[in-house]
């Protein structure tokens, strides 16, 4: 406080993290993720192999229950890479699948037919830049927004990919979106398999995929489970509810 920083809810959680988990900040400086508007810190040790897994691994898959920051890591993870130029854009991707209830025909071009399916996305991203920023980067390109229908016959080259929902693919969408990597790009899988609305839980283009490319070193799995919930601490209590 006498340095002039502001005292929140997040700034002590993050402190207590930092003191739980036994992290140097000299010593393990790769466990934060930097943007322009915040500084990311793992709060949990599956979060820390989350953290690890994406700064070493192509491709990784998050899997894990509502609130445990799977999106909220991976668009971090995205955005930094951005401000450093490491990557030319972010692309954000999920299937359009809704949670037990039918929206209809939606108005609007594709963006605005998409985004209904992206508000998780988009706070994640209103946390990490500045409003302006990121409605200037969606406007020029930078930061795309693409239906998985819509990636067929692409390559992508030098991007930050993130699948969200990713429990809601099918296997063959999934197989079609993992052969899009690109020279110097990154994906992010990210899913919940308590949470399929396919008619079919079989189907999942998620669950095919743990089985099939688990064993590919390339390719990293983190598992986060109610011990990693970091949104209110009623949620934790909601998830052990429901198991």
């Amino acid at each position: 406080a006498k340095k002039g920083i502001e005292i929140d809810e997040d700034k002590i959680k993050d402190i207590k993290s930092l003191l739980s988990l036994d992290i140097n900040s000299n010593s393990q400086l790769d466990l934060f993720i930097q943007t322009k508007k915040r500084k990311i810190i793992p709060r949990s040790i599956n979060q820390i192999k989350y953290f690890e897994l994406l700064n070493n691994k192509n491709i990784v898959f998050a899997v894990g229950p509502a609130g445990t920051g799977k999106t909220f890591l991976a668009v971090a993870k995205a955005v930094a890479a951005l401000q450093k130029e490491l990557v030319k854009k972010i692309i954000l991707s999920r299937p359009a699948v809704e949670a037990g209830e039918k929206l209809g025909f939606l108005p609007g071009d594709l963006k605005e037919k998409v985004d209904p399916f992206l508000r998780p996305i988009y706070d994640a991203l209103y946390d990490m830049m500045p409003f302006d920023q990121v409605e200037k980067k969606l406007s020029n390109g930078v930061i795309e927004i693409a239906p998985i229908a819509f990636m067929r016959g692409r390559t992508l080259e030098d991007c930050f990919v993130i699948l969200d929902e990713a429990q809601n693919t099918t296997k063959i969408q999934m197989k079609m979106f993992l052969t899009r990597l690109g020279r110097n790009s990154q994906m992010v899988v990210v899913g919940d398999v308590t949470q399929i609305d396919l008619v079919t839980k079989n189907d999942s283009g998620l669950l095919d995929a743990e089985k099939k490319l688990s064993k590919i070193d390339e390719i990293g799995f983190v598992y986060l489970n109610d011990k990693d919930v970091v949104r209110h601490d009623l949620v934790k209590k909601i998830i052990n509810a429901y198991k």
